[in-house]
């Protein structure tokens, strides 16, 4: 008796997001393929679920990423009184240019 393949039901948004996975991987996706895949992403919500679940497996804690950015910020402070008045009025003309959030 011969084995054969148990049936795999796909619909056309899966088989979709299939192909342009596999174009993307290989480095062939077109800006059009990359903005059909971001909205079957979208869409189906299957599909984001599985994105979602390995965007967490891969990903590291942002614990560990928010460490190391304070360290480099504490290197990086500024030593003489120039440096840190350049640094005063750049932050200050930065946060003036950031919206204001009001909750």
């Amino acid at each position: 008796m011969k084995h054969r393949k148990g049936l795999r039901r796909v619909t056309f948004s899966q088989e979709r997001f299939e192909i342009l996975i596999k174009k993307q991987k290989n480095g062939e996706a077109s800006f059009s393929d990359l903005v059909e895949l971001d909205e079957i992403v979208n869409r189906v919500p299957d599909i984001r679920h599985i994105i979602l679940e390995e965007i967490e497996g891969t990903d590291t804690p942002p614990d560990e990423s928010g460490q190391q950015d304070t360290i480099i910020a504490k290197e990086n402070k500024p030593q003489g009184l120039l440096e840190k008045i350049k640094s005063f009025f750049n932050q200050l003309f930065f946060l003036a240019d950031s919206p204001v959030i009001s909750v």
